[in-house]
């Protein structure tokens, strides 16, 4: 019955990819709103506020297919299927993504599974946390003579080891972003203490642009204890790098220094 209804209306399936932004649902983008105003069905994760969701008509079916515990049904072959099967019996499907969907996300494997079965998909990017948190907080990427580039990298690859990509970045002097990282953030800090840089300043982010949000700003050698003892956890993000002196916290530190140097 769904399907004849669909051919009456001349309903097409459809598939838009669409960034949720880092948490607070204001980050949305305008055609965001819109995409979710013309949505049949959305679909999404565990990290997208749910208020979102408003935007969306009440009679579309919303799915939550986030994936916090591990569970299999929401697997991304799942969600694949899901995602393929909700357009072909219903219409426009929204993928709603926390961040930007092209960032960390998989947004291209499920553009690819969907396009395998001829249906029609389209990106709508979203304000990714690796760039807007920081950027919420007045902590460039880039800065005068501070940082001419930035680092955007996962924490740990997909078998849970440290990125191989962040001793290279390590050695640079631009900006690192860490994205999923929190968890391994002793063994993080290590790499950049091999490579002379204890005192370098860092940022670690949790749950940014929400109200649960929480910052702390160190330095390399004592970021870990830091966030141990404030109790930080996921989702958080860290930022490497001189650019995060430029935070007002940061002049504590810096005075800190100051003073044993002159001790």
């Amino acid at each position: 019955m769904v399907l004849n209804q669909i051919k009456n209306n001349q309903l097409e399936p459809r598939i838009t990819l669409l960034g949720a932004g880092p948490g607070d649902p204001d980050l949305i983008s305008l055609k965001g709103v819109k995409a979710l105003q013309s949505a049949d069905v959305v679909l999404y994760d565990a990290l997208v506020n749910e208020a979102l969701l408003n935007h969306a008509p009440e009679k579309a079916i919303k799915i939550f297919v986030g994936n916090r515990t591990g569970d299999e049904a929401f697997s991304q072959q799942a969600v694949n299927q899901l995602m393929v099967d909700y357009a072909l019996n219903y219409g426009h499907v929204v993928r709603l993504k926390s961040g930007d969907p092209f960032v960390f996300a998989r947004g291209y494997e499920e553009v690819d599974f969907a396009e395998s079965y001829s249906i029609e998909t389209s990106i709508i990017p979203g304000i990714s946390s690796a760039t807007g948190v920081p950027g919420l907080h007045k902590i460039p990427m880039i800065y005068r003579e501070l940082s001419e580039s930035f680092w955007v990298l996962s924490g740990v690859n997909t078998r849970g080891e440290i990125s191989a990509d962040l001793t290279g970045a390590a050695k640079s002097d631009a900006t690192v972003v860490v994205l999923m990282g929190i968890e391994k953030i002793r063994e993080i800090a290590e790499v950049f203490k091999k490579e002379g840089k204890e005192r370098l300043p860092v940022a670690v982010i949790e749950n940014g642009s929400t109200v649960d949000e929480h910052i702390l700003v160190g330095v390399v050698d004592t970021i870990a204890e830091l966030v141990e003892d404030h109790k930080i956890s996921s989702p958080a993000l860290l930022v490497f790098g001189n650019v995060v002196s430029l935070h007002p916290s940061f002049n504590r530190i810096r005075d800190f220094y100051a003073i044993l140097a002159d001790a």
